[in-house]
């Protein structure tokens, strides 16, 4: 057995390094923080592949005094907590004192600070955590720190980090969250050479959210506000049609610190609830000010999950920030009649609560102007899913359909027989004929809640769910395509904004995208353009559906290229199929019943979920008692 010992100085290290640095963003966020709380105004972040070869960090801030710059880099060395009494008041976002001293154990290290009545800085490096250079320095007021060669000493941790790209990416995330943090101070984010974020530290809110949501989410924000006691919550959040297919762009701040929180998190369940379609979630900017004696942020060395003495108090507080927000969108509507004019525009005029930019409302105006000019053209786009979806009209009468010799669709459904009675068949020459493989005829007796069709037979009655049978057939006509969708091409093509992780992952996945019958650009950082959607997609569902997509590509990058092309296939049959509860003709629901029933694969959705059920006359007439 191993005898008990202190393990040494560079073990311990390595291990408390472990706990505090993952990752370039951790690195970039305690860096970040530490300027925050040394009181900068201007805040400069630059990377280089992705933060792993090159990371530079510069603040405006009060700077480290010449004779404490070896003690910032010890453990447990910090100058803002001093006793036991102190964390549980924290105010500051770093208290551990663990930050640059992990850093500088798993990389290269560079600080130069100069404090304001200092007429010279320091130029201190570091490397593995022994110092290299300790020397006078001229520098400007604040404090500037290179990280190089992160994990460049530990291979194990190395290995399991990303591609460039995905670290970058994460990087971005980080930035973006502390940007919206603080509106006060002007934040720029340099990535490879370009600035890829830049704020202005105007100290308005709405400045950050423009700057990091840019202007199609932000149009689509409302102000929100309530207080509940010292609970006071403000911010923005989305109004129902600004609504996405995931939950990345829900953001919440607890004094100044960006959080993690399941209460927090519930905001859509109840909140939106009669305003969204199930699986849309709303975005939101949320800043939730309390005392610091009721909240406990020592909970783990990221400090992103915290814990609340009072969790209900702080739901109803973001609740009812919510809830009286999407009240006055509501009332919006009922307050004034339609207009022509853009949903944007008019918030602008009328004073709503849909926020536009000042200096964006004549482009807004313009866009819409243009937009209507393009008359017919451009209705004759919107309504291109109604034409293609119109079936080829047939008369009012019996319909023969072909069967399969083995019957129709008895494959695989235990305990719910489909297949086609053998009763009254009529041969071409109107003869009656037992057996299977001749033409049956069926009737369509009419449709119910606007959903599923009834279907007479000779001695049966068929319900058929009109959507759940158009997605299967949707499905089974791109795969038989060999992965290249039908395709539409768009009168207007559509920008879609993403965020850093799924711009990353629809760029990367182009050739993907257009096997499912996406035709899609890089339109620049954030940002991409869809000239081509699939066939019968509505244009409506196409941001939503790239939002969507690129979510799922983000989440899902290490899945088979099959398994990818399988959800998408998914996705795009189930947007592009027939909604229920929409109108159908006579002449669309007969050729409908035609194609189900001369489709022997149309057995159940793509989800798995039946496509129709059969009820013969014997068990409808046992339901009467006339059997």
């Amino acid at each position: 057995m191993n005898a008990i010992k202190v393990l040494p100085k560079r073990v311990y290290e390595l291990i408390a390094a472990g706990e505090v640095v993952e990752r370039p963003a951790s690195v970039v966020k305690e860096l970040v923080e530490n300027s925050i709380d040394a009181g900068a105004s201007q805040i400069t972040v630059e990377i280089k592949n992705g933060g792993i070869a090159y990371i530079r960090v510069t603040d405006n801030g009060i700077g480290i005094r010449a004779g404490e710059v070896r003690t910032a880099f010890l453990s447990h060395a910090t100058s803002k907590i001093g006793e036991d009494a102190d964390l549980y008041s924290i105010e500051t976002l770093g208290f551990r004192g663990e930050a640059l001293a992990s850093i500088a154990a798993v990389s290269k290290v560079e600080m130069m600070t100069r404090t304001r009545d200092e007429n010279s800085g320091v130029l201190f490096k570091m490397q593995s955590g022994e110092e290299t250079a300790f020397q006078e320095a001229g520098c400007p007021a604040g404090s500037t720190l290179i990280v190089r060669d992160l994990f460049y000493n530990t291979p194990a941790r190395m290995k399991f980090l990303k591609k460039d790209v995905y670290e970058g990416n994460a990087v971005a995330s980080v930035m973006e969250k502390l940007a919206l943090s603080r509106s006060d101070i002007a934040f720029k984010f340099i990535r490879d050479g370009k600035i890829a974020l830049q704020t202005p530290g105007d100290g308005k809110t709405e400045s950050a959210v423009y700057a990091v949501f840019g202007s199609s989410i932000f149009s689509n924000m409302m102000k929100a506000s309530y207080r509940i006691g010292d609970i006071a919550v403000s911010g923005f959040v989305s109004a129902p049609s600004g609504a996405r297919m995931n939950k990345n762009l829900q953001l919440f701040f607890l004094n100044g610190r960006f959080i993690k929180n399941q209460t927090a998190d519930q905001l859509d369940i109840k909140t939106y609830k009669g305003f969204l379609v199930p699986g849309k979630y709303p975005a939101c900017v949320l800043y939730i000010e309390m005392p610091p004696g009721k909240v406990d942020v020592n909970v783990h060395p990221a400090k992103t999950e915290v814990r609340f003495e009072n969790e209900k108090e702080l739901f109803h507080a973001v609740y009812y920030a919510a809830k009286t927000a999407n009240e006055a969108y509501a009332q919006s509507f009922t307050a004034a009649a339609p207009s022509q004019e853009s949903d944007a525009k008019r918030a602008s005029d009328t004073g709503d609560s849909i926020l536009l930019p000042p200096d964006r409302e004549n482009k807004e105006q313009k866009a819409a102007d243009a937009t209507s000019g393009l008359g017919d053209g451009y209705k004759a786009a919107e309504t291109l899913t109604a034409a293609a979806y119109r079936l080829t009209p047939a008369e009012r009468e019996p319909v023969q359909v072909t069967f399969p010799e083995s019957g129709f669709m008895t494959d695989g459904y235990a305990g719910n027989d489909l297949s086609v009675p053998k009763g009254l068949r009529r041969m071409p020459d109107g003869s009656a004929a037992e057996g299977s493989g001749k033409p049956e005829e069926f009737i369509v007796i009419g449709e119910v809640f606007e959903t599923y069709f009834i279907v007479q037979t000779a001695d049966a009655v068929f319900f058929i769910d009109k959507h759940a049978a158009h997605e299967r057939m949707i499905y089974d006509s791109i795969k038989s395509s060999s992965g290249h969708a039908p395709s539409q091409l768009l009168l207007v093509p559509v920008c879609v904004n993403l965020t850093q992780e799924e711009y990353t992952a629809a760029v990367e996945n182009l050739a993907l995208l257009e096997n499912a019958g996406f035709l899609v650009e890089d339109f620049g950082p954030g940002t991409v353009i869809v000239r081509q959607a699939p066939m019968h997609t509505d244009l409506a569902d196409i941001a939503d559906m790239v939002v969507e997509t690129s979510g799922y590509l983000a989440e899902n990058k290490n899945d088979t290229v099959p398994k990818k092309l399988d959800w998408l296939y998914h996705s795009v049959a189930c947007r592009a199929a027939v909604k229920a509860g929409s109108f159908t003709s006579e002449q669309e629901r007969e050729q409908f019943v035609r194609e189900v029933f001369a489709s022997p694969s149309v057995r159940n959705c793509p989800h798995g979920r039946p496509v129709m059920f059969r009820m013969d006359r014997r068990e409808l007439e046992k339901r009467f008692d006339r059997a």
